[in-house]
């Protein structure tokens, strides 16, 4: 608590701020903030154009504060970064390189002039490469800060266009579902670009299964492209099954029927293991959940490592809960979907 204390008291305002409005140069700090997701189903697929399903998950949550600084000139350019938490060199390094593309973006889209210089902090307990989305909830975060701290108004596509733009620097070709659900207050049916909220009318939980091990989304685009490119006819068989798959879920998430879900969302597990696309911790802790009483069970996510997402009724939970960490779960996380459904209204 006395280093997070002493990191913000350390953004201090300047005596002379441009493109700041006169209402908003006593402001020293900005915060932003968003939240991880899950894709239910559709990865991969709606890359290509098929739609998806996703799951935003509030439990989880990144805080953005930018600020000031008087350490203007030194040898990290108009920007300072730091990321709290466990994060590894390499994962704060490439963060770092992301947000100041991102800064840039937002004073070129946004008519900041100057290059003032900035501290930004990064607060969030959102593990990287887990499937996730870690990098759109921290980009987010970061936009809504900095619109903040220069008083700009931002509207949710002005946000949406600048965290695509850092999504596909980070993942190479972002479908935009990530950019879309970390914003997100209900589950989401994306389709090309576009997001509309589902209709649910079951309830159930998920339980969301980090198996330590970080996956690779652009590693699993390419791998998957590979394959598509060894035979002519198996880019079309696989999104027409993940098609078929994605419209029979949202149908069962409509008419409340959470068996059919869960059939569903165990369907597009093997669709993707069978694109080499899962691991072998993965599928041990898919059968772990099934085993316990889930009522589906799947990866999230690019794949080649990162979470599992269950759904199972509440007098479950536990058990599969357990059974997931006896599987190498190494932390789980509950989200309800009725709550989230209702909240929404």
């Amino acid at each position: 608590m006395q280093k997070r204390q002493g990191e913000l008291s350390a953004l201090t305002l300047p005596t002379s701020v441009e493109g700041v409005s006169k209402d908003h140069r006593v402001r020293s700090v900005g915060i932003g903030r968003a939240h991880a997701k899950a894709i239910l189903l559709g990865e991969h697929a709606v890359v290509y154009g098929t739609p998806a399903l996703a799951l935003p998950i509030p439990q989880l949550t990144v805080t953005a504060s930018a600020g000031w600084s008087s350490g203007a000139g030194d040898a990290q350019g108009d920007l300072s970064f730091t990321m709290t938490g466990s994060a590894s060199r390499a994962v704060v390094t490439q963060a770092s390189d992301g947000l100041r593309r991102l800064a840039a973006a937002f004073r070129a889209r946004m008519g900041v002039p100057g290059r003032p210089h900035l501290d930004v902090i990064l607060d969030g307990a959102i593990p990287p490469g887990r499937g996730l989305g870690s990098s759109a909830a921290n980009s987010r975060a970061i936009v809504l800060a900095l619109a903040d701290l220069f008083g700009r108004d931002l509207s949710e596509q002005t946000a949406f266009d600048l965290v695509q733009t850092a999504e596909n620097v980070t993942h190479g070709r972002a479908s935009g579902v990530d950019a879309v659900t970390v914003g997100a207050s209900a589950p989401l049916l994306f389709h090309e670009g576009r997001s509309q909220e589902l209709s649910v009318g079951c309830e159930g939980l998920f339980i969301i299964a980090d198996s330590g091990t970080a996956g690779s989304t652009r590693e699993a685009v390419e791998l998957l492209r590979e394959g598509f490119g060894r035979e002519a006819a198996a880019q079309g068989r696989f999104l027409r099954r993940a098609a078929q798959l994605v419209g029979e879920a949202q149908q069962a998430l409509a008419e409340g029927d959470p068996g059919a879900l869960g059939e569903r969302m165990s369907d597009y597990h093997r669709l993707l293991a069978a694109a080499g696309l899962s691991t072998s911790r993965i599928d041990t802790m898919v059968e772990a959940a099934l085993g316990a009483g889930s009522l589906g069970a799947k990866i999230t996510g690019g794949g080649l490592g990162g979470c599992v997402l269950a759904l199972t009724q509440p007098e479950r939970a536990r058990q599969v809960a357990g059974q997931l960490h006896e599987a190498g779960a190494v932390q789980t996380w509950v989200v309800p979907l009725r709550r989230l459904a209702d909240h929404a209204l």
